[in-house]
């Protein structure tokens, strides 16, 4: 024959039932913020981020191709001193050029970092939400019916006819 509950406390499961609720109105929503910061972030890199030096590294070309131009035009008129400005110009323009192009690879380095080092973490954060989104609901809705057959239990009034403890 199985051995009898030792319920002591049918309130006490009712206060666990309470908190775990109250504990999962709180983490649910902290967990889809989360999500949604890596989401955020990973779109700021890709998209954001992406076009401004798309942008920038168009515009920076077009001011090396003026550049250019320029000293092309500055050699055929034999201008010795603009000549030197206009390969100055042509430099900088270059540089900057550059520069432009290091940003958009640092820029691709740091989407896949981001996606490498992200990726498991937002799997197990989803996990975890699932978890607590169908586990913890179907334990919340097991602790009602808990409940209500210690209660039915106790009305009946305990095994042989005795005095349950509420």
């Amino acid at each position: 024959m199985a051995e009898q509950a030792q319920v002591t406390s049918v309130e006490a499961i009712e206060s666990f039932r309470a908190g775990l609720i109250l504990f999962l109105s709180k983490v649910r929503p902290t967990l889809e913020e989360v999500s949604d910061e890596v989401l955020r972030l990973q779109s700021w890199l890709q998209n954001d981020q992406r076009r401004r030096w798309e942008s920038e590294l168009r515009r920076r070309v077009r001011q090396l191709e003026e550049a250019k131009q320029e000293l092309f035009n500055a050699t055929l008129s034999r201008l010795e001193q603009a000549t030197a400005l206009q390969h100055m110009a042509v430099q900088r323009a270059q540089r900057a050029v550059r520069e432009a192009e290091d940003k958009l690879d640092t820029l691709k380095k740091w989407e896949r970092a981001l996606e490498d080092r992200t990726a498991p973490l937002v799997k197990q954060l989803e996990e975890f939400h699932g978890f607590l989104t169908v586990d913890m609901g179907k334990a919340v809705t097991q602790l009602v019916q808990i409940v209500k057959a210690l209660d039915a239990y106790a009305k009946a009034g305990g095994p042989a006819g005795g005095e349950a403890r509420p």
